[in-house]
Formats: structure tokens, C-alpha cells, sequence
């Protein structure tokens, strides 16, 4: 009996942990209505809060296209300007909310999944506001290479009412193909 509890315990945590991965950070909200088929194809990267896997990393840009089984194939590259070399990471998204909202997950790594949350889009889909699963991620995305400042600006205010600490994006340059 008691080895049934400690898996039933296993069994609510790993759940609990997944499920904490697949989140929108509290007292935001994802676009809706989004509409997927949209959103699709190539995104350059304006600004992001850095992490570990995006660091020093200049040229970003995500490219989402459909899979036969109805996933999204997740290309993000970028240019390490301190390896001078390119980087890739090929990934999946899946839907994590309701079909027509921007809410989905991400994985680079096998099973484990992250929140990534279209938190504002503008109606041609040509700039995006995306936030992770908490206030550390936020990337702002364009289909150009620029963004025009009264959207950034827009982008950038929303951003730092929900909590984001703006100042602290990198500008991400992008000055080769």
C-alpha cells in the first residue's frame, strides 16, 4: 500500500511539474482570437530578456512551419558573435490552450515542454509580443528585420505593466543573412 502512495505522489508531482511548464505567467493573457496558420513562417528577433540558450546570440530568427501530424516545427537561428558561427535548434509546438488562442508549448528537449504565449499581435500578424511561462522570457518578434517605434513603444509598455522588466532586453542586431 505504501508504495502505491509513493507512486501516486511520483505520478501528482511529475504531472504538477509538466503541467507548471505549459503556463502563462499570472494576470496575463493570450491573444484571442489567434489564428495559427497565420502566425506561421519566418520571425526576426527585435528584443529578448536573455537566457542561457539565446546568449550572445545576434541574427535571431524562429521560422514555425506545420508538420503532417498537425504539430509546429520550431527553427530557431542565430549567429554567435563571440563563437563566430551559426547556431540552430530545431524544436515542436503544440497547442496549450484552446485551438484559436495564442497559447502554446514548446520543446527543444524531448518531453519537456515551456510556455510560450502570444500576449499581443497586430491584425496583419507582422510583430508579436510573446511571453514564456514566467517573467523571465519575452521576446519581441517582426516578419522584417525592424520594428516601428510606435509598436515597439506600444510593445514595450504593455511589457512593463505585467511586470517585465524591460530595461533589460537585448536589442538583438541584425546585419547578415
Amino acid at each position: 500500500m505504501k508504495s502505491r502512495n509513493i507512486i501516486a505522489l511520483i505520478t501528482v508531482t511529475i504531472s504538477m511539474a509538466f503541467a507548471s511548464c505549459q503556463s502563462i505567467p499570472k494576470g496575463m493573457s493570450a491573444v484571442k482570437p489567434f489564428e495559427q496558420a497565420k502566425y506561421l513562417g519566418k520571425w526576426y528577433e527585435i528584443a529578448r530578456l536573455d537566457y542561457k540558450w539565446e546568449r550572445n546570440l545576434d541574427n535571431v530568427t524562429a521560422t514555425y512551419s506545420l508538420k503532417e501530424n498537425g504539430d509546429i516545427k520550431v527553427d530557431n537561428k542565430g549567429f554567435n558573435y563571440k563563437k563566430n558561427k551559426w547556431e540552430q535548434s530545431i524544436g515542436k509546438a503544440k497547442a496549450a490552450g484552446e485551438p484559436n488562442e495564442g497559447m502554446l508549448k514548446v520543446s527543444f528537449f524531448g518531453p519537456f515542454y515551456s510556455g510560450y504565449n502570444v500576449i499581443a499581435i497586430d491584425p496583419d500578424y507582422k510583430y508579436s509580443l510573446v511571453a514564456g511561462k514566467n517573467t523571465d522570457y519575452l521576446w519581441i518578434l517582426s516578419r522584417e528585420k525592424t520594428i516601428p517605434e510606435k509598436i515597439k513603444q506600444d510593445y514595450l509598455a504593455k511589457a512593463k505593466a505585467l511586470g517585465y522588466k524591460t530595461e533589460e532586453l537585448v536589442w538583438v542586431k541584425h546585419d547578415k543573412d
